[in-house]
């Protein structure tokens, strides 16, 4: 076998292996969505229209840190959580997941839109851009909840949650999964957290809802908690935005709908990826695809070099 040609299959060979290793760091995740029902501060605010929001409360978090947290509505998130929420959000942080693009929706205020409740069994809707596999878990506040300040940690009922999901099927561009409200009355707040098992990445939302009043549940059923409400004045009800307030806004977004490489909510898509994958379930598959195109790579030119190291062997012996 000649120098020239042994040197040129031994680097095909030798530069192949980094290339497929490369390809599977760099294969994108494929997931982002926030709550639906009751709808997440993120979500009610890009329905308002992210340009001129009609409540206060929205008006406020677009004051604080603009109007992109809006469009980049389903990406309040951490790349690498991996259950470690606790220790890598501070208190006052929980609604932005200590994320600055999204620092508006932490705003203390008791005016917040909610969502009007009840006590009893809830019908959780978790709008999502592209489906995977995880555990969905939802917090509500305890009954001494202040809208007025900064949410901690300790003012969510961690040792009760309120539902939990794993591998929900995704239908419709949405989530669907059961659990039970407590009596609570007046204003609270349903914390939500969806960790991807097969990645570390994990998404947060704040939900605000109010107990016997303020707007009506389209997912809640049961019973009115007996205790009255605060006597304040109600919140404005909580609306999602529609698919075609979704579809308006998608050009507007920095995150992919569809996956992502790295922790950085607003990274640009990747090119020669299909913005429709995450509505054909193809997100999924995506990365595997990805990776399973690498390691033929890699195979085939071990392959290659195996073979003509055979055949320059055979022929030193003939």
């Amino acid at each position: 076998m000649p120098a020239r040609l042994r040197k040129a299959v031994t680097i095909a060979a030798l530069g192949a292996s980094p290339l497929a290793l490369t390809a599977l760091a760099a294969a994108p995740a494929s997931a982002h969505g926030t709550m639906g029902d009751p709808v997440s501060r993120v979500a009610q605010c890009y329905a308002e229209n992210p340009e001129s929001p009609k409540s206060d409360a929205c008006g406020a978090a677009v004051a604080a840190g603009g109007t992109q947290a809006l469009y980049d509505w389903n990406g309040v998130r951490i790349g690498d959580a991996n259950g470690r929420h606790q220790a890598l959000i501070p208190d006052g942080r929980l609604c932005s997941a200590n994320n600055e693009e999204f620092k508006g929706l932490d705003l203390p205020r008791a005016d917040w839109p909610a969502t009007g409740v009840k006590s009893g069994s809830y019908t959780f809707r978790y709008r999502v851009t592209a489906p995977h596999k995880g555990t969905f878990t939802v917090y509500l506040t305890k009954a001494g909840y202040d809208p007025a300040k900064r949410l901690a940690w300790s003012e969510l009922d961690l040792a009760h949650p309120v539902a939990t999901a794993t591998d929900p099927v995704a239908s419709g561009g949405f989530y669907t999964f059961s659990g039970t409200l407590p009596a609570r009355s007046g204003k609270q707040l349903l914390y939500a957290i969806w960790q991807r098992s097969d990645s570390p990445e994990a998404f947060y939302s704040c939900s605000d809802v109010t107990f016997g009043g303020g707007g009506d549940s389209t997912g809640g059923a049961g019973t009115t908690s007996s205790a009255s409400p605060a006597p304040a004045a109600p919140a404005p009800s909580a609306s999602a935005p529609s698919d075609e307030q979704i579809a308006a806004g998608a050009d507007r977004s920095t995150v992919e709908h569809h996956g992502h490489g790295d922790q950085d909510a607003s990274t640009p898509e990747a090119e020669g990826t299909s913005p429709h994958l995450a509505a054909t379930g193809g997100g999924g598959s995506t990365p595997y695809l990805a990776m399973s195109g690498a390691a033929a790579l890699a195979l085939g030119s071990a392959a290659l070099f195996a073979s003509v190291r055979r055949r320059a062997t055979a022929g030193g012996r003939r």
